[in-house]
């Protein structure tokens, strides 16, 4: 179970993340959203300890977190924005690196790694050097690397940016897989479609305070499951309604080009912190 306890990040006068309050259960699979700047990506380096807290702390199981805990730190494991891998190095190369910094036996390194990079999609390409992997691949190879040292607790930042679609949806199957083993993971993403498909709660955050926590689709049944989307000269306006009889009169009686459809998490994000991003 991760605890976050008015945990505070500021750089000089500015104020990243503001006395954030959070429990994830173990096992959950949570999402921050928010806008850039909204202080996410802030609030998983400390999670991993790269940043310290300028207030607060951060509990695993009840133990508070620090850079001194190294067994605690074994818990969690982090793949960040950023490709940080040599490019020069093959698969099996970049596991065995990694295994290394943790003092990990080669026989278990070796053993691990052929488990994951079967379990990930990899094994037919483990002699490939990182500058020869696509963009999906070279996201799964950050998963097995992560994963190499069994944490408990994954910490996901942009996991999928600039990645195609298929090798989008290869990655969320994979994270469901590992969420599936028990895997706690806290996940950072700009793409609505995958909050919705893969967590079990989310917290919209907003100029680094959380402004609401709760499940996608509870988020979605309080707004409203049906969106009635007119084309105006102004842009696009859209209606929320619980009932399906509701939305479908409003959509008889409006003039213009018009749609009726499934209320997503877009829709709830945007009318709650978009509000916030329109005023600014």
């Amino acid at each position: 179970m991760i605890e976050l306890k008015n945990l505070t990040k500021t750089f000089d006068r500015f104020t990243a993340v503001d006395h954030l309050n959070l429990r994830i259960e173990t096992g959950e699979f949570f999402g921050l959203l928010g806008p850039n700047g909204a202080g996410k990506t802030t609030t998983i380096g400390m999670l991993s300890t790269l940043l310290l807290p300028s207030e607060g702390e951060v509990l695993i199981d009840g133990e508070r977190l620090t850079r001194q805990n190294h067994r605690l730190k074994r818990k969690l494991s982090v793949i960040t924005q950023e490709y940080s891998m040599r490019q020069d190095m093959t698969m099996d190369e970049i596991m065995e690196y990694q295994g290394k910094l943790y003092f990990m036996p080669l026989k278990t390194i070796r053993a691990r790694s052929e488990e994951l990079l079967e379990f990930c999609g990899l094994i037919d390409y483990r002699k490939r050097t990182v500058r020869k992997l696509s963009g999906g691949m070279k996201r799964k190879l950050m998963v097995c690397r992560a994963l190499l040292t069994e944490p408990e607790i994954l910490l996901l930042d942009e996991p999928t940016a600039g990645m195609d679609a298929l090798a989008r949806r290869q990655m969320w199957n994979l994270l469901k897989k590992l969420n599936g083993k028990n895997l706690t993971i806290l996940l950072t993403t700009h793409y609505m479609e995958e909050a919705e498909s893969l967590c079990d709660r989310v917290g919209l955050m907003y100029d680094g305070r959380l402004e609401e926590t709760d499940s996608p689709r509870h988020m979605i049944e309080e707004s409203g499951r049906y969106a009635v989307d007119l084309q105006t000269e102004e842009g696009l306006q859209s209606r929320y309604f619980h009932k399906k009889e509701d939305a479908i009169e409003s959509l008889s009686s409006l003039n213009g080009e018009t749609t009726l459809r499934s209320t997503t998490l877009e829709d709830v994000f945007l009318e709650k912190i978009g509000k916030h991003l329109e005023s600014r």
